[in-house]
């Protein structure tokens, strides 16, 4: 799946494979992952997301302090101008919170991602089995 959005002298921002896991019955919480490709010329961030699916989402990473890996919110994702921002597993990703009802393989998780310059881009989430990753698509 791929969202764009332009907005002319301001920023263009695309959004690749936007997925998440499916959860188990009973879970809080589930990660999400994309690719943000700035086509502009000028940097953007994203900073911040929501949807009906969750009580709120956050932005996180795994950040590794000596041998001890830790899962930190963060503010916001630098996206490079005429570069890319990758959320995956193990690294940077979206956080859903106080989950409505569990991720289900194959629902598509509707949410609305929030930069700074590009303003909102409406994507879905597609969800994979409990141990998927995407398939990619071109």
């Amino acid at each position: 799946m791929l969202a764009l959005v332009a907005f002319p002298a301001l920023a263009q921002v695309e959004v690749e494979q936007p997925w998440a896991r499916a959860t188990p019955p009973g879970a809080k919480i589930a990660a999400g992952y994309m690719v943000l490709r700035n086509k502009s010329a000028s940097a953007d961030r994203l900073v911040g997301a929501a949807t009906d699916a969750a009580a709120r989402v956050e932005t996180h990473m795994h950040l590794r302090e000596g041998e001890i890996v830790r899962m930190r919110e963060v503010k916001a994702y630098d996206v490079p101008a005429n570069g890319r921002f990758e959320l995956k597993p193990g690294g940077a990703h979206l956080m859903f919170v106080d989950l409505k009802a569990p991720f289900k393989e194959g629902d598509r998780i509707p949410v609305v991602l929030k930069f700074e310059k590009a303003g909102e881009v409406r994507v879905e989430f597609h969800v994979t089995g409990l141990g998927g990753r995407p398939q990619h698509r071109h």
